[in-house]
């Protein structure tokens, strides 16, 4: 069986510079991290985080969790996280990888086990003690990278092999839970997808608690009790992390960026950009160009 070794030399391989990279795995993403980073704010999707060396912490408002090579991190829905690569150099860089869920297959293995959660709420986010068939079945999965002839009839099976895993583990309860329809968790993941789908549009606390079938009082008590946050407060990241994108990546100005993601006001884009980053905007992005690119998803 595949070990914690095994994983850190096989994410080297695939992942020899600094940064973030998506793979020809579907849903498989690569991290790697030369030195530790500053806390950086951004949305993390309803994954699997494995770190096969180094350590990070992470953050939902106050409530902090640390996760290493021993200990993995679980995230049941979209949610905007802050996240701190602790332990990480030149000789032993924090490499790790994050498998997003396939929500279709998680839905199926769920309907087929025929088990259902406990009806009241659970936490969104938790850091479990390290499984050696996760490790053993994450560690073939990025190995399908050597064998990218094999990917497309390999990676769906690993894939439900590594949420069949998590199903039995100790949070099972939870991803069921999540997949219930008529679960708070449930309806506050269908608010996020409808927030997420249209974050750059002007959008009404009615139509978001529409699409999760909860009244507005009640979507406004559970999204906060789940993300921290108001669902307005969770559409600006939204808003402000793909304008520091587009700035990034695209090399696009304040001004355009600030438009692109729905801000009528610069002067509200900039007091907003700095008080989620820090800085504003053209100096957030230079000092971020000066510097090795931010592990800025796990």
């Amino acid at each position: 069986m595949r070990n914690i070794d095994d994983l850190a030399r096989a994410i080297t391989r695939h992942a020899p510079t600094s940064g973030m990279e998506g793979t020809s795995v579907p849903r498989l993403t690569l991290i790697r991290a030369n030195q530790p980073s500053e806390p950086v704010p951004a949305v993390y999707e309803a994954s699997l985080c494995l770190i096969a060396q180094g350590s990070k912490r992470v953050s939902l408002g106050e409530h902090s969790v640390v996760y290493d090579a021993e200990r993995y991190l679980l995230v049941s829905v979209d949610l905007p996280l802050v996240g701190h690569v602790l332990e990480a150099s030149e000789d032993a860089p924090y490499l790790c990888c994050k498998i997003d869920f396939d929500q279709a297959a998680l839905a199926d293995l769920i309907v087929a086990d025929g088990r259902m959660g406990p009806r009241h709420d659970l936490p969104a986010l938790a850091v479990y003690p390290g499984d050696a068939d996760l490790i053993d079945a994450a560690c073939r999965l990025v190995q399908l990278l050597d064998r990218p002839e094999d990917i497309a009839a390999l990676a769906p099976l690993i894939e439900r092999e590594i949420l069949y895993y998590l199903l039995k583990g100790p949070h099972g309860a939870m991803l069921r839970h999540m997949a219930s329809a008529d679960s708070h968790l449930g309806q506050i993941s269908r608010a996020i997808a409808a927030i997420r789908s249209r974050f750059d549009s002007h959008l009404r606390i009615e139509e978001i608690a529409r699409a999760a079938g909860m009244s507005p009082s009640s979507l406004h008590a559970h999204f906060k009790a789940v993300t921290h946050m108001t669902p307005l407060d969770y559409q600006k990241q939204l808003r402000l992390q793909e304008a520091r994108r587009l700035m990034l990546v695209a090399g696009a100005n304040a001004g355009s960026a600030g438009f692109a993601v729905g801000y009528d006001s610069p002067s509200q884009f900039s007091r907003e950009y700095r008080r989620l980053f820090g800085a504003p905007p053209r100096q957030d992005i230079e000092r971020l160009q000066a510097t090795e690119r931010p592990a800025m998803a796990v």
